[in-house]
């Protein structure tokens, strides 16, 4: 044993430590013991125990350390025991700390330190910067230590770790030490252990208040009780636990807490707390960014404190969980304390949304009626809260826990819930009531009910089950469309929109319809309507109204749509949908206005009904594709005011059947016209029963609907009735209602996937939408439940909003988004009394500002930014009266325009809300652009006027009704880059929000643009886009750079405002226009050659070979595959072509080669055909014959021909060589029907002559002058052959071109065999014709100048037969004779 301790004599030790042979870490001297020894715990450490003979050597070892090189570098640690410190012994240690700079860690256990001592000690302290940590322990410092303690450590910058134990610093030493942390920033540690816990309470406060990342430990012992821990803070998890504190403490921790970012949490679990500490801790909650978590169970809290932690929970938005259980409140302050976490209104926001977990309860808490209630709303309304605890409660019973759990089917954010202890959570009806609720809430993750007489009798072991089961993935329920197997049934209601002008009297037949229904079967509330019926028949009706009654179990809802022109642009909006059950009256006064006799002229009956039928088929077509056509039925009132029949009544009756003429095929006409006396039921009787009548018609032919949605009417209403007849619900309320009432729209576990829930949510809500029973609309949040009231109220007010006297800044129509809620407020709430307090009750000025978003009554400047600018058309001023002129106008400016119409003007429109939507669009488009420095952009209501980058453009909204849009430039730039940005950047903004309207783009006359001539002259001073296009392509390449196009005169009152004058169409048309047209004729001229195969070895020089009229088959190739030769020539030509492009002149010098190389082979080729096969009756009957179907008067080229086709026409082409034409005024012979026969001999040349005959006329070859405005679309007719020059340019059907001679070449071998079935072909067809002419009597020369005028002649200098036209008898009369039959 001795020597594992290895005891040794003090002169040994001093001798080695001296000889420098001890590598020592750790020194402890024990004073004042009994004998002295040196005891060497391990290697580096060692104890020596000095008794009271020996303690100068305590003085020698002090010395001897300080000197011994070895110790200066290992020594680690000082500890001294049971030592009296003497003024001489400290300045030996200090000089010893001086020299040793590996010392950390000093203690000092039941010193004796006098105040000079602990003053030489405080000095070694601020010099010293190596120490760590330093120790007392019973050494009595007491307040002046602890004093001079702070002073060195002020000074310190090195020591972390201050411990002093079993000692009385007192009050006003802790006061000290809390001045030294204000200013120490370096010490992470600091341990007391005191007699008084009072000493915690500035050194806690300090640490708070300064944000001291510093571990703190406070102990305390008192009256010699057993020592218990004060307070604890530690830095590592932000964790603050006061164990024992007076009040003044507990309130100047509280204070300390204010501003404090190192707490996130704080306990404060057992200590007694009064309303004055509350009062501070509220302002605690209102300024603390940091705390998370407070625990306060079991402070002793009453009513008075609780409020004031309520009142914090106000403003605080970082606080998640509040734990207050074990507390003395009572249903007053359960009330105030859940009252930041309900909301009491649809519109009111929750004031606090941070806190997650809330516990309370206690046998002290008595929560009571008041607090029951206040529980009750939190838990319907409340959207933050995952975790609810109320512990250990006696005062509510069975019954009230069953009202609390009926709440949680509403709540879908509470995940856990907790009623340990509670004594009324017990009996079959709670247990009933819980899993009722986990049947429709499958959010609640875990119900604790621990202690309980439910949990103790073992009730609750089905709770814990199904909360198992709301857990699972069900994958079959996840698959599954609960949608899928709905059964479907008849819809049961049906909307009637009555559509007419103001003064046509929709209201007094609308309240005469409802009381032509029996009094017994109409509603009270209709019955009561009913009575005020003359008063609303004497005063205008002002808005949108609906009228709703039954008719047996048939609900009939009348929608009468406002005939003031400032509501048409909301009548988009109530367009049925797709599917939906609705049908149209529309209603027009016979006279123009009812308080006088001047009766309407039929036009203005037909304008009136015309602009509601066009509005129907706008609306059907820009809707989805519809399943029957909307049915309109007409009605004409004030019949009364006819004494007698009159012929503006018979005209009347005309014009409507024109009008039925006209829309048949967009429209269901009801075939009679009703007159009646608006104000008389018994007037209205048969409209009553037609409308009974066409209602049910209309419920049989829609679509069925869900069953589903049939039930839901009937949960919503039962909804109104239990809310206080609200017209209005937020979707948040919807979702609610579905997972409570409608099981088919429930979540179903909480694994569900929501979306799909949510999708099927919104999709009967549409569907329920297009049945008119609610006005729903995805992005506004909420559901109009009363639509009359929606319609009569609050778009009634919205329309009639005057925003430009109330508006203080015009920002060229746009205004901010908060000055149109203040304006909205302003107006909405100074109408009558109760009016607009009732529209925000339910609605608040953020959601009308989004509702007048999506009826599209403003418009959002950037539609990415929520706070944008809005714009408000009604705030635009009309330019009529002002001066027209361009802001720029220069002798070197170009001016160019476009004029886009509407296909079909004649049925549709484009809607009021269009032009709005353009000019933001425009805006927005304009804005983006990168090059769009110095942009200017102004509007007007039917103008935008841009300027950009040296280019100004007008687009003019134009036509009654709106139509058609002008899009006029004036620039210095040239014509192609001023139509570029139009093409670009104007035309595709305008046709993307043309949504089932097409626009034909028209070119406007320059001097129109230049003069800024009226819209009214400007009618006839534009020539559609394509038909300039064509006329171009119709002449022949010689004529195409200098085509003209030239204007008619414009005369008003006889004066000329417009002289009649041309413009070259390069001058109409850009470059990158000019050039389609040219790659669309380098493209026929392709498809030309490629369908004759003209061959590579042909020699254009040696016409009689290619010509040879021998009558050997074998010798002559008479068909469309040898007709010509050369094409590899004529494609390698177009390259080359392509690739020599300069300008557009160079084009076309290019283009006329090749285009008189191609069309005289071709011409001699047809020549041939002309006179090929003369023997067939000696040509005693015209060859070039063609078919011509008439279409909606016009005539079209029958290009195939179908047995079975009717009234068809044979005519007869001029045969006249090179000059082949149509005969104008041509009777023709009518073919009734086309039978086998007729197509099998006519079919392959119809095939294979129409396709050749179309090309030609494609290229503007004169084969036959006349034709083209008869020829079909190519695309369908030939539709093997793409349009590839539009996509790849005159190259690319070059390109295309060599790999189609590579084909023919491939196929020369065939065309042997070809050419005789050709023969073939043609003796056949010819033989037909011969017959047919024959059978109708038409053979003899006299019969065919009738019919065909046509004449048989001999060519003088080749002796060809030909029949040729009056015209060409006369002109070319010394190259021919007549050759009469």
């Amino acid at each position: 044993m001795a020597t594992n301790q290895k005891l040794r004599d003090l002169q040994d030790v001093l001798h080695a430590i001296k000889s420098e042979s001890l590598s020592l870490h750790s020194i402890s001297f024990y004073l004042s013991q009994p004998t002295s020894c040196c005891y060497q715990e391990t290697e580096n450490s060692m104890n020596i125990n000095l008794s009271n003979e020996n303690l100068p050597y305590f003085y020698n070892f002090l010395a001897v350390l300080g000197t011994s090189k070895t110790s200066q570098s290992c020594l680690r640690n000082l500890e001294f025991h049971w030592v009296e410190w003497e003024p001489q012994q400290l300045k030996s240690l200090g000089a010893l700390l001086e020299n040793y700079s590996s010392v950390k860690q000093v203690v000092f256990g039941r010193n004796r330190l006098s105040r000079e001592c602990l003053s030489e000690l405080c000095e070694i302290l601020k010099r010293n910067k190596v120490i760590k940590e330093i120790m007392f322990s019973e050494s009595a410092i007491g307040s002046v230590g602890s004093g001079l303690l702070a002073s060195a450590l002020k000074v310190n910058d090195s020591l972390e770790e201050l411990q002093i134990w079993e000692d009385s610093i007192g009050s006003r030493g802790a006061e000290e030490l809390s001045k030294m942390i204000e200013v120490n920033s370096t010490l992470k540690l600091l341990t007391i252990f005191d007699s008084n816990s009072i000493t915690a309470t500035p050194l806690i406060s300090a640490v708070l208040a300064r944000n001291r990342s510093m571990e703190v430990h406070i102990w305390s012992g008192e009256n010699g009780e057993r020592s218990s821990k004060v307070v604890e803070f530690v830095p590592e998890n932000s964790t603050l636990r006061i164990y024992r504190l007076n009040v003044s403490g507990t309130c100047r921790v509280a204070c300390a807490l204010g501003w404090n970012s190192t707490v996130k949490s704080l306990d404060m679990t057992g200590v007694r707390l009064k309303s004055r500490w509350a009062k501070e801790f509220r302002w605690v909650l209102e300024q603390n960014q940091t705390l998370k978590e407070v625990n306060l169970s079991k402070t002793s809290l009453k009513d008075k404190g609780v409020v004031y932690v309520a009142a914090g929970l106000f403003k605080n938005q970082k606080l998640e969980n509040l734990y207050l259980d074990g507390n003395l409140f009572r249903g007053v302050g359960v009330e105030h304390l859940l009252c930041p976490l309900s909301r009491f209104s649809a519109l009111q926001i929750q004031a606090n949304i941070s806190l997650r977990c809330l516990t309370f309860g206690g046998e002290g808490t008595k929560i009571g009626r008041d607090g029951l209630a206040a529980i009750l709303q939190m838990l319907t309304s409340n959207e933050s809260v995952t975790r609810l605890g109320i512990y250990d409660d006696e005062s509510l019973r069975p019954d009230d826990f069953v009202k609390i759990f009926r709440s949680l089917e509403r709540n879908a954010s509470l995940r856990h819930l907790s009623f340990q202890g509670c004594k009324g959570v017990r009996g079959e009806l709670v247990l009933q009531t819980i899993m009722e609720t986990l049947q429709v809430n499958p959010w609640i993750e875990d119900i604790d009910l621990a202690r309980t007489p439910l949990q103790n009798s073992g009730k609750a072991d089905g709770i814990y089950q199904r909360l198992g089961q709301n857990g699972k993935t069900e994958p079959e329920m996840e698959k599954m469309d609960l949608l899928k197997d709905m059964p479907l049934t008849v819809p049961k209601s049906c909307r009637v929109f009555f559509c007419g002008q103001e003064y046509a009297g929709k209201a007094t037949l609308c309240n005469s319809v409802s009381q032509s229904f029996s009094s017994s079967k109409l509603p009270y509330l209709d019955q009561v309507r009913t009575l005020v019926n003359p008063l609303e028949q004497a005063v205008k009706t002002v808005g949108m109204k609906i009228k709703t009654f039954k008719d047996e179990d048939t609900k009939i809802s009348i929608w009468n749509l406002a005939g003031q022109h400032e509501f048409y642009s909301l009548h988009d909006l109530m367009f049925p949908g797709h599917g939906s059950a609705s049908f149209f009256i529309i209603i027009s006064s016979l006279f123009r206005k009812p308080s006088n006799r001047e009766p309407k002229t039929p036009i203005e009956i037909e304008e009136d009904l015309q602009y509601w039928l066009r509005f129907i088929v706008s609306n059907s077509r820009r809707a989805a594709q519809q399943c029957i056509l909307p049915n309109v039925t007409i009605v004409l009132t004030h019949y009364d005011k006819i004494n007698q029949p009159s012929q503006n009544l018979q005209a009347a009756v005309t014009s409507i059947q024109r009008l039925r003429d006209k829309f048949q095929g967009f429209v269901d006409f009801y075939p009679t016209v009703f007159t009646v006396d608006a104000r008389s039921s018994a007037s209205v009787s048969k409209l009553t029963h037609h409308l009974r009548k066409t209602s049910k018609m209309i419920l049989q032919r829609v679509p069925r609907i869900y069953q589903l949605c049939n039930d839901l009417i009937q949960v919503l209403s039962d909804w109104r009735s239990e809310n206080y007849n609200k017209p209005a619900m937020r979707w948040k309320e919807f979702e609610e209602l579905c997972q409570g009432k409608v099981p088919p729209l429930r979540v179903r576990s909480r694994h569900d996937n929501r979306q799909t829930v949510e999708m099927r949510r919104r999709a009967v809500a549409t569907c329920l939408h297009q049945m008119g029973e609610v006005i729903y609309f995805d992005d506004l949040g909420f559901l109009i439940l009363d639509c009359e009231w929606f319609c009569g109220e609050v778009l009634g007010q919205l329309m009639k909003l005057d925003v430009r006297s109330r508006s203080s800044t015009d920002k060229n129509g746009f205004i901010s988004r908060k000055e149109l809620e203040k304006i909205l407020r302003g107006s909405l709430q100074s109408q009558i009394p109760g009016m607009g307090s009732r529209v925000f009750e339910n609605l608040e000025a953020s959601d009308l500002v989004r509702m007048m978003l999506k009826l599209e009554l403003c418009y959002l400047q950037d539609p990415a930014d929520p706070n944008s600018l809005l714009l408000i058309p009604s705030i635009l001023e009309e330019g009529r009266g002002k001066p027209q002129r361009w802001q720029l106008a220069t002798n070197d400016c170009i001016y160019a325009g476009r004029h886009l119409e509407c296909d079909d003007s004649s049925h549709m429109f484009l809607t009021p809300g269009f032009f709005p939507r353009l000019q933001v669009h425009l805006h927005n488009r304009i804005m983006a652009l990168k090059n769009q420095h110095g942009a200017t952009y102004s509007l007007e209501k039917y103008l935008i006027s841009i300027g950009i980058n040296g280019i100004y453009i007008r687009v003019e909204l134009g036509g009654q009704l709106g139509y058609y849009i002008d899009v006029l430039a004036c620039s210095t730039k040239n014509l192609t880059e001023t139509l570029r940005l139009v093409q670009q950047l104007i035309i595709p903004a305008i046709h993307s929000l043309c949504h089932g309207i097409t626009l034909t783009e028209s070119v406007l006359r320059p001097e129109c643009v230049q003069n800024l001539t009226p819209p009214r002259y400007r009618k006839t001073q534009f020539v559609p886009l394509q038909q300039l296009k064509h006329a171009l392509l119709s002449v022949p390449a010689d004529g195409m750079y200098d085509y003209q196009h030239t204007w008619s005169t414009v005369l008003d009152s006889g004066s000329p405002v417009l002289r009649a004058g041309f413009d070259f169409a390069r001058d109409l048309l850009s470059d990158d226009d000019f050039r389609e047209v040219l790659h669309r004729r380098y493209h026929d001229l392709y498809n030309l050659a490629s369908e004759l195969q003209v061959s590579a070895e042909s020699n254009t020089d040696e016409p009689e070979h290619a010509l040879s009229t021998s009558n050997e088959p074998d010798k002559v190739e008479a068909s469309f595959g040898g007709i010509a030769k050369g094409v590899e020539m004529v494609l390698q030509r177009l390259k080359i072509i392509e690739q020599e492009i300069r300008d557009l002149k160079q084009e076309i010098q290019g283009l006329r080669y090749y285009e008189h190389r191609l069309l005289i082979e071709l011409h001699r080729k047809v020549n041939y055909l002309v006179n090929y096969n003369v023997q067939v009756e000696e040509r005693k009957v015209p060859n070039m014959f063609y078919f011509v179907r008439t279409e909606n008067y016009s005539r079209r080229l029958v290009t195939n021909i179908i047995s079975g086709m009717t009234a068809l026409r044979l005519h007869m082409l001029c045969e006249f060589r090179q000059e082949m034409h149509v005969v104008e005024d041509q009777l023709g012979c009518e073919l009734m029907k086309v039978d086998n026969m007729a197509v099998k001999s006519l079919a392959p040349y119809m095939t294979k002559f129409m396709k050749l005959l179309t090309f030609a006329l494609k290229i503007g070859a004169h084969l036959a002058a006349g034709m083209g405005e008869m020829i079909p679309d190519l695309s369908r007719e030939v539709a093997h052959l793409a349009d590839s020059s539009l996509l790849y340019g005159a190259g690319g059907a070059a390109a295309a071109g060599f790999v189609g001679a590579a084909a023919m070449g491939r196929n020369r071998s065939r065309a042997a065999e070809r050419s005789r079935d050709i023969q073939q072909d043609l003796r056949t067809a010819q033989q037909w014709v011969v017959d047919f002419l024959r059978d109708r009597r038409c053979s003899t020369g006299k019969e065919i100048a009738e019919k065909f005028g046509l004449w048989r002649v001999r060519y003088r200098d080749d002796g060809h037969i030909a029949w040729i036209c009056r015209r060409h008898m006369s002109l070319r009369a010394h190259e021919i004779m007549e050759l009469p039959i």
